[in-house]
């Protein structure tokens, strides 16, 4: 089966209802051009899975395509500050927050990648987020007998990942920080891998160590250049301050829409390019 598609096709993978676990990390190598094509498709109901997220749960916030959002941080950072559509869209109850801490999150994805119902968390012993959270429950070690925590195992559906290197089969190698990306490509049914290049598969042979994410987990690849932009990407370039800044201030749907219609060319820039060195 053909895995080097478009971001049309990549992201019609993504169903009404689906729970997707988003790669990078606040405003760094975020699959930002596949979320993007996800809103343009008028995607509903989403499932959000993310340790620390930003534009991205932002933007699909804000065009009403979200239901839920499992998130240990969901803010700008301090520069740009918070997360007003999101926000907005938990407190008018369009979207439902269920506040982690980052480390219960990784947590959650470690049960699903171990394939089981929950994990023990240390040091989460006491709280609100205890009491909040669904995904939370307190029982009796049956060794110690000492009160442990457990949180639900997260199996999302999808993982969207954008990295800098991939091969048109799917061997994705991620320079710099990796975050939680290697981890949610292994508790997902289903990766789609956005690339800044697509490099022969030979070249993926000589460095088969270095491959962070195999083939085999893979559905789809796109060839996306800038495909994290605005957010950054190591070695590739920097955050784009001004397109951030501009999003922030956006107050209605037609504003984020003209903005969302601004990227669609260069979304699509790499499409139907040929696998490359």
């Amino acid at each position: 089966m053909k895995k080097l598609v478009s971001l049309t096709e990549a992201a019609a993978h993504v169903k009404n209802g689906d729970m997707i676990a988003i790669g990078g990390n606040v405003l760094h190598r975020t699959p930002m051009a596949i979320v993007r094509e996800i809103a343009r498709q008028g995607k509903k109901e989403l499932k959000i899975v993310k340790t620390a997220g930003a534009h991205d749960i932002d933007l699909l916030c804000a065009l009403e395509c979200v239901s839920t959002v499992d998130a240990g941080f969901v803010s700008y950072e301090t520069k740009f500050g918070l997360s007003s559509h999101y926000r907005k869209a938990v407190q008018d109850g369009r979207v439902k927050g269920n506040e982690h801490a980052c480390y219960t999150v990784i947590c959650a994805l470690r049960g699903a990648q171990m394939n089981v119902p929950f994990m023990p968390v240390k040091g989460l012993v006491a709280g609100e987020l205890l009491e909040k959270n669904d995904y939370f429950m307190v029982v009796e070690d049956p060794f110690s007998g000492e009160p442990v925590t457990l949180v639900k195992s997260i199996v999302p559906d999808i993982a969207v990942i954008h990295v800098q290197e991939c091969d048109s089969e799917g061997n994705a190698r991620i320079f710099g920080p990796k975050f939680e990306d290697v981890l949610i490509s292994r508790a997902a049914k289903k990766v789609i891998i956005t690339a800044e290049q697509i490099v022969p598969s030979s070249k993926m042979k000589m460095n088969a160590e270095h491959v962070d994410i195999p083939s085999f987990l893979v559905s789809a690849v796109v060839h996306a250049p800038k495909g994290a932009a605005p957010t950054s990407c190591y070695k590739k370039y920097e955050i784009e301050e001004k397109t951030l800044t501009s999003f922030i201030s956006m107050k209605t749907t037609e504003e984020i829409q003209g903005y969302l219609n601004s990227y669609t060319k260069r979304d699509y820039a790499g499409e139907g390019m040929a696998t490359r060195q």
